[in-house]
């Protein structure tokens, strides 16, 4: 066995090979970029190297670095995580040549299987089905088109070399076919140099399911089962479980043979995934092998009981599989959840920032290789903690959350739970979100397929709801407790106590739905509260507070939550919601404010793409004045109202930081 590895990647996966290595007593060697310096990846391991700028391309996709790295630290082999240069057949061999183990597939494998037309052909040999189409080589346009009529629409064109949606187009007619196949190859050569397509039957409302397969080089290849990736938006996995609901052991043990034929056919060796699209009635095809450990792969160890990472260390050092297929069993249900930093209310945009308030589900007891020894069934894999950055370099992803349970149904209610008590504060993410997909009937009735969002979209997106009078009591609250400062001087007192009369005082609320105006009057023990002008006050009172988390009386409701505040804004977490309300201080607002003719800023770290105002213009509200590029997506900047623009901060091409003022303006 290994006594030191390199781990060339970052977030999530690297802190999770680092865990397992540690628990093998194997030493780790991280790698970062100037951007990832205070990163959690390169705290977890027992040494770290820097290897360049931010830009992945000049760092962690510089494999001719990273190996130097390895050599220089005495690592014996090289783990690539997902992503980067996981599935790089060039990189592979690179470690070869240094003398270094690559955790992962022969090179061969890669490349066979990175052509999805090559990957396709060599399972129509081997027996493997696949969706009725074409995947050969030529690639004429009235030779596409001419198969594409005999395949019968709809027709799914997609790139050889791609993947994640890019180079994806479904065509409904055959006068729709040139253009789409047009559009398809330069989608295709932009992201991935190659213009080469493939063409086959588009199925209606397909699942999405994978089977894990892992081999070593002894011979012995096998399956651990399948996971059902069928939530999906932009052809990305929101939600993956294991096993799959529905799925029955003869149509198991079909996918699972015809999985390992497929890895066989290729020579593999390690951790890989063969994924079939499936139809309603059962039948299944081939679609395509990813090369490495998926970032899904916490539901196989769930419900298996294995460790895929330390099978990974045991087959690279050269050992056997440490199970044969005859010992594995399925024990229980797991679902994972990816956590984000985005907006799903406004397309699942990126959001950008520090994480200043991270609070986690309190019950995290999973070890890997003994799901029986976790009565609370939630795990979470994560590369941040409170206080770090989502930068615009890398993906947004905030964590894995990952439950167990004896069943699905009991799997689901601990994933609602946990995402509950989920509580971010510092950027969007899209936990509200995941909380309303695992709770709807359709995924709570296993009722999947890789349209399910988009089917669902108005129960996953409802129009927006008025905060409740309880949530806003608790902002109330969480403010005027914390103004309760004892003084020696009778003037500086904030009791609220006046002579011969009570204070009433108005505290103004708003989020993005509505304003608030809520009115609280000062009594000796507690306060009369209401949440408009129009309803009655109620006492309130603060019966117990424990740090951030408040209980108090409304009338004669009890109320529990947690209140977290952030400058003037207040994040209450309150029977299984968020509410973002933000505190119109009447002082803090007594000035001059951005809207009224301040500083316009950056809403997250980027990049200045285009400057669209001069100095001394005279602009009309919404009128685009700067765009700035953040994530791979442009954000446009706009004027809050009519008004002049006095100067101009920053130039094309400059980057600036979260809430850097962009440009003077000033209100007409």
């Amino acid at each position: 066995m290994f006594t030191k590895i390199l781990i060339a990647n970052r977030g999530e996966i690297a802190c999770r090979v680092a865990a397992t290595a540690r628990r093998m007593g194997i030493k780790t060697v991280a790698v970062y970029s100037e951007a990832d310096a205070n990163a959690k990846h390169v705290a977890v391991c027992d040494e770290a190297v820097l290897i360049g700028p931010a830009a992945a391309k000049e760092s962690y996709l510089c494999g001719d670095k990273i190996i130097a790295v390895a050599k220089a630290t005495g690592a014996q082999a090289i783990h690539p995580g997902y992503g980067f240069l996981s599935e790089n057949a060039g990189f592979a061999d690179a470690c070869a040549e240094a003398g270094l183990v690559f955790i992962g597939p022969p090179a061969s494998a890669m490349r066979a299987m990175g052509s999805k037309s090559a990957a396709k052909q060599l399972m129509e040999k081997a027996n493997v089905p696949l969706v009725p189409g074409y995947h050969g080589e030529q690639q004429d346009a009235d030779f596409l088109h001419t198969q594409a009529d005999k395949i019968g629409y709809p027709v799914l064109l997609k790139a050889s070399a791609g993947g994640g949606g890019k180079g994806m187009r479904v065509i409904e007619n055959s006068a729709q076919f040139k253009d789409a196949l047009a559009s398809c190859k330069r989608e295709a050569i932009s992201s991935f140099g190659d213009d080469k397509v493939l063409a086959e039957k588009y199925l209606q409302r397909p699942r999405h399911i994978e089977i894990q397969v892992f081999a070593d080089t002894l011979g012995n290849c096998i399956y651990l089962f399948e996971r059902d990736c069928s939530v999906q938006r932009r052809h990305q996995k929101v939600l993956e479980e294991a096993p799959a609901p529905g799925m029955s052991a003869e149509r198991r043990a079909a996918m699972g043979e015809a999985a390992v034929a497929a890895a066989r056919a290729v020579g593999y060796v390690g951790a890989g995934t063969v994924e079939f699209i499936a139809n309603q009635d059962g039948s299944f095809y081939f679609m395509e092998m990813n090369t490495r450990l998926q970032v899904e792969h916490p539901v196989t160890e769930m419900i298996t009981g294995t460790d895929l990472v330390e099978w990974q260390l045991r087959v690279a050092a050269g050992e056997p599989l440490p199970k044969q297929q005859h010992e594995l069993t399925i024990n229980g249900h797991s679902i994972e959840a990816r956590i984000y930093a985005e907006n799903p209310e406004k397309g699942f945009l990126p959001s950008i920032g520090t994480l200043r308030h991270l609070g986690t589900p309190g019950a995290v007891s999973f070890e890997l290789g003994g799901v029986a020894d976790a009565p609370a069934g939630v795990r979470i894999d994560s590369g941040v903690r409170q206080g770090d950055a989502i930068s615009p370099f890398y993906d947004p992803m905030i964590a894995k959350l990952i439950v167990w349970g004896a069943d699905r149904k009991q799997a689901l209610a601990r994933m609602a739970q946990a995402l509950a008590q989920y509580q971010i504060v510092g950027l969007a993410s899209n936990i509200a979100f995941l909380k309303r997909l695992v709770e709807g009937q359709a995924f709570a009735t296993a009722d999947l397929d890789t349209g399910l969002i988009e089917r669902n979209h108005d129960s996953l997106f409802p129009a927006a709801q008025a905060a409740p009078a309880s949530a806003l009591a608790l902002a109330a609250t969480a403010l005027l407790s914390s103004e309760r400062k004892p003084a020696a001087d009778p003037w500086a007192q904030t009791s609220g106590w006046r002579m011969n009369q009570s204070y009433a005082r108005k505290l103004a609320f708003n989020d993005e739905r509505a304003a608030y105006d809520t009115y609280v009057t000062y009594r000796p023990e507690d306060w009369l509260f209401s949440a408009s002008s129009s309803e009655q006050p109620q006492p309130l009172s603060l019966t117990a507070r424990d740090g951030n988390d408040y209980s108090i009386k409304l009338g004669a409701t009890a109320t529990h939550g947690t209140v977290l505040r952030d400058g003037d804004m207040f994040h209450v977490y309150a029977n299984g919601a968020h509410y973002q309300l933000a505190w119109n201080d009447p002082m803090a607002h007594a000035g001059e404010t951005e809207a009224e003719g301040g500083r316009l800023t950056a809403p997250m770290p980027g990049k200045v793409v285009a400057v669209l105002a001069t100095k001394g213009q005279e602009v009309k509200k919404g009128e685009a004045l700067v765009i700035m590029e953040a994530m791979k997506m442009e954000h446009t900047i706009a004027a809050p109202h009519d008004g002049v623009v006095d100067d101009i901060l920053y130039a094309v091409g400059d980057q600036v930081a979260d809430g850097a003022p962009l440009l003077a303006f000033k209100a007409a």
